[in-house]
């Protein structure tokens, strides 16, 4: 019995049987690295930090700062697919000090560019909107117009890691 496409768990039958065949005809690896030949090289927390940077600067400027961007190994990417965006707060000397950190799972490390630019520009969105609401994703699609097509990619992308392996050398 095949292992159950969790990260497509929300998709119709008709796509995840159409992915399944992918895989089982093992064309998924093929498919991904056609549209997605290379990974990013913004491997380090400082360069993920200037990357998300230099995003919230083009798109959402005038949005809370961000204290920390890091790579997170503890995330539950089935769970937390895209990221982690959280918001602290802690009173310290009669003061409310808040923070926005964005951590986004180290299986992303390894993966395309605009994998990586669609995970940053939905945790991004959480500073403007918190729920995935009508405007959460109209956000997002005014950063980054393909948004929608891109995490259907980065699911099957998870989903290749999932039931194929790495698709990209370490």
């Amino acid at each position: 019995m095949a292992k159950a496409l969790n990260y497509l768990a929300g998709y119709s039958e008709t796509i995840q049987s159409q992915v399944e065949g992918l895989i089982t005809q093992n064309k998924l690896s093929d498919f991904l690295l056609k549209k997605y030949p290379t990974a990013h090289t913004v491997t380090k927390n400082k360069a993920l930090y200037n990357y998300v940077m230099d995003l919230k600067n083009q798109f959402l400027r005038k949005s809370n700062p961000l204290s920390k961007v890091i790579y997170d190994d503890k995330l539950n990417v089935l769970h937390q697919a895209l990221g982690l965006h959280s918001f602290v707060s802690r009173a310290q000397g009669g003061k409310l000090k808040s923070k926005n950190e964005i951590r986004i799972g180290t299986v992303f490390k390894r993966a395309p560019d605009a994998f990586l630019m669609m995970i940053t520009v939905h945790e991004l969105a959480h500073l403007k909107e918190k729920q995935h609401n009508k405007a959460f994703y109209k956000l997002c699609t005014h950063m980054l117009p393909d948004y929608h097509q891109l995490e259907f990619d980065t699911r099957l992308y998870l989903t290749h890691l999932d039931r194929v392996g790495r698709l990209y050398p370490s």
